[in-house]
Formats: structure tokens, sequence, C-alpha cells
């Protein structure tokens, strides 16, 4: 059968059916993948008890950084991590150091402007200091 000379529906149909194959290989796949998680003694820690007034936002912000958690323990190596970590020291310590020599130039400016105000200068007139 040729199809062009196919139903729209029937050939939907003959579209759809592998993709839904794929579909449910790959679900059956994850929950095969799961269990086997579970059997090997992998599982998440048992959710704390929530009082009575949390809402559903605060559990799902929960869920989330654990699951950000477990993703970074499970598939990013480590040397990725410390080099991160490493850059991110080196960088705070570069900012550190500028704003340390910030904060003695200003400390430098602001006492000689005290000085200066403490000694005026003699002999001028206060039109020609403008």
């Amino acid at each position: 059968m040729i199809p062009a000379e196919m139903e729209p529906q029937m050939l939907a149909t003959a579209v759809q059916a592998p993709m839904m194959a794929a579909l449910f290989w790959m679900m059956h796949g994850l929950r095969r993948g799961l269990s086997d998680r579970q059997a090997e003694g992998a599982d998440p820690p048992p959710p704390q008890p929530r009082p009575p007034g949390d809402d559903a936002l605060s559990r799902t912000r929960d869920e989330l950084a654990a699951f950000k958690l477990e993703v970074a323990r499970t598939y990013v190596p480590l040397s990725l991590i410390r080099d991160v970590d490493q850059r991110l020291t080196q960088q705070l310590l570069r900012i550190e150091e500028k704003l340390d020599a910030a904060t003695r130039a200003a400390t430098a400016a602001a006492a000689a402007v005290a000085a200066q105000q403490q000694h005026p200068q003699r002999g001028w007139r206060n039109e020609d200091r403008a």
C-alpha cells in the first residue's frame, strides 16, 4: 500500500505506534533502573515530618534542592567541583584585594581632607580660593 493512498487516520496511527512503543520502552527502563537502585540500597533518606502549617511550595523547594544535590553528587566529577571551588576562591581573593585597596585610598583621601580643614591655608583671601 502506498502512503499517499492511505487515509490520514491510518497514516497517523502508523507513525504514532512506533513512537508509543519507544515511550513505553523508555518508561519501562526508568522503572527498572529505579527498582535496581532501590535494591542496591541507594534510597534517598525518608522525608522529614513536616509541621501542619507547611505549604506545598516549601516542600517542592526542598525536594528540588535534594534533587539538585543528588545530581551534583552523581553526575559532576569531583575534579570539576574542586576546579570551580578553586577559581571561585581566587576570584573572591582578588575582589577582597581590590576592596582593601579602595578602602586604603578612601581613608587616605579622608585624612588629607581632614588635615586640610584643620590647617587652612594662610594668606589667601576667600575670593581667591574658589
